[in-house]
């Protein structure tokens, strides 16, 4: 049976997620009844080490929060105070860490703690790193507000922990907003959407540059007293990522409900009712899969749309083509002639 949390997992401490966004909506002037309304929270809950908060209860607390925060700078504000957090030893061990590559690392390690509405994911590329979010527990009117939050987290937290700002390109999966100027503000001018991944591009040479906070002891007695938490039974992957997970390491062996619904210790339709209640199905989370592993077989190694269909177990390149345009609304030709991710 795999491990994994669902949006109405209660697992995630209060004192740490809601916390920090009472303290944000304070120092907004937003009142703490007005982040609280329609939750069973009271302020005395947020600091108590017995509190625990589920997703879904996280995401409630941002809506609340952009409802009465409306600016279309709030995402990015609140951003900016993310990480490395107040998240016991997992922020600690990232304000130690001794460079981007290990910072990421962390991240995506404890990403139930860290990002437990979307998951982040590395995928290197010619020369550079791509950091990629799907989702965990995210509802789709929500998504693009917590993208750019999770965003600026991880520029802002990089750029005061490196000591510099670094030149990270901005690829955005939605189409150009209203209040696109923020996004130059708080991200910089090198940022593009109708792109098919939510990312953030770096060049590997900054993957592996000192930053002057870096102490190998310090991050690894921290990881060290976050990993007794998780021994109590904490879990590290949302179902949507642990399933992500899954279909990637079995992309090649046509994976079916049946088999990964067992292999997730439950009958096909508890799965199904599960993947119903993240607003997804077997089949989107399938193609979502096999489109990503062809992005990655077209821009790393340029492999051709008979190579592709042969490696994902298609009868032939013209039914790839049509599925890969199914997936993202590109043509593999289209998508050669203008790299999404890397130009």
């Amino acid at each position: 049976m795999i491990a994994c949390y669902q949006t109405g997992t209660r697992y995630l401490p209060a004192r740490y997620q809601a916390a920090q966004l009472l303290e944000f909506a304070q120092s907004q002037e937003v009142s703490t009844s007005a982040l609280l309304a329609g939750t069973s929270l009271k302020a005395a809950d947020i600091l108590s080490e017995q509190t625990r908060l589920a997703p879904a209860d996280y995401l409630h607390l941002l809506r609340n929060l952009a409802a009465a925060l409306p600016g279309p700078d709030t995402s990015f504000l609140l951003g900016q105070s993310l990480l490395p957090g107040h998240q016991g030893p997992l922020s600690h061990a990232l304000l130690q860490a001794r460079n981007l590559r290990q910072a990421l690392d962390i991240l995506i390690r404890y990403q139930a703690w860290l990002s437990p509405l979307l998951s982040p994911r590395l995928l290197p590329l010619a020369g550079q790193t791509a950091l990629y979010w799907t989702d965990s527990c995210v509802v789709p009117r929500q998504r693009g507000f917590v993208v750019e939050m999770s965003m600026t987290a991880v520029a802002a937290m990089s750029r005061w922990l490196a000591g510099t700002r670094l030149p990270w390109r901005f690829r955005c999966n939605r189409t150009r907003p209203v209040h696109v100027e923020q996004y130059a503000v708080h991200l910089g001018q090198d940022v593009r959407f109708d792109d098919y991944f939510d990312a953030m591009l770096i060049e590997d040479a900054w993957l592996d540059r000192p930053w002057p906070r870096g102490s190998a002891t310090v991050v690894a007695v921290a990881l060290g007293e976050a990993e007794k938490e998780i021994a109590a039974g904490w879990p590290r992957r949302s179902l949507l990522a642990a399933l992500y997970d899954y279909l990637l390491e079995r992309i090649r062996l046509a994976p079916t409900l049946e088999r990964t619904s067992a292999d997730f210790g439950c009958s096909p339709a508890t799965f199904k009712r599960h993947l119903a209640q993240h607003g997804t199905h077997f089949q989107a989370e399938l193609d979502l899969v096999r489109a990503h592993v062809s992005l990655r077989l077209i821009h790393v190694h340029g492999y051709g749309n008979e190579q592709i269909a042969a490696y994902l177990g298609f009868h032939d390149a013209n039914n790839f083509r049509r599925s890969f345009k199914r997936w993202t609304g590109l043509t593999p030709s289209v998508l050669r002639g203008h790299l999404l991710l890397g130009d």
